[in-house]
């Protein structure tokens, strides 16, 4: 099944990480994949404790302003490399595109990107995150939540908090 987390509400990620805990817990396998993160973040720290269960694969690009720059460019198609490596194996029994919306959406990621991720992904379970989910990816999805902001604390002006951000 591909679940798509989407939205401008937050708990994206969260759903994800909370998803890759349960099959892990449940002794399956898992690649996770975050887009554009970089940053220290809580649940990297959880997943290395089970390095035989989860791999944790970062494509750090850094924020992306308005338009990807060059380098931003190479390393996601370097990361496209990679991450297509890793799914010809066939061994993931979960596999989690964390941001790759966000990506796709700014374009550090085409739509023939994401495709030949999915194909490649089929055996998977797939779980996608991030805003701005196009709508294509929406109608092959097979289960589809849309977190919608009624209110943050952001918008008072209070930064992210360890531990519940990141």
């Amino acid at each position: 099944m591909i679940h798509v987390y989407t939205g401008d509400g937050k708990g994206k990620t969260t759903a994800a990480v909370g998803l890759a805990i349960r099959a892990i817990g449940n002794g399956f396998r898992v690649l996770f994949v975050q887009f554009i993160k970089g940053a220290h973040t809580g649940e990297i720290e959880i997943f290395q404790k089970f390095p035989e269960l989860i791999e944790i694969y970062r494509c750090s690009t850094g924020f992306v302003y308005k338009t990807p720059e060059e380098s931003q460019m190479e390393t996601v198609k370097e990361c496209v490399k990679e991450i297509e490596k890793k799914l010809e194996k066939n061994t993931y029994d979960m596999v989690v595109f964390d941001e790759l919306s966000v990506a796709l959406s700014i374009g550090l990621l085409s739509r023939e990107d994401v495709e030949r991720l999915i194909q490649l992904s089929k055996k998977a379970e797939l779980i996608i995150t991030g805003r701005n989910a196009p709508d294509w990816l929406i109608e092959r999805a097979d289960l589809v939540t849309e977190m919608k902001k009624i209110k943050h604390y952001f918008d008072r002006g209070i930064k992210a908090r360890k531990g519940i951000e990141y």
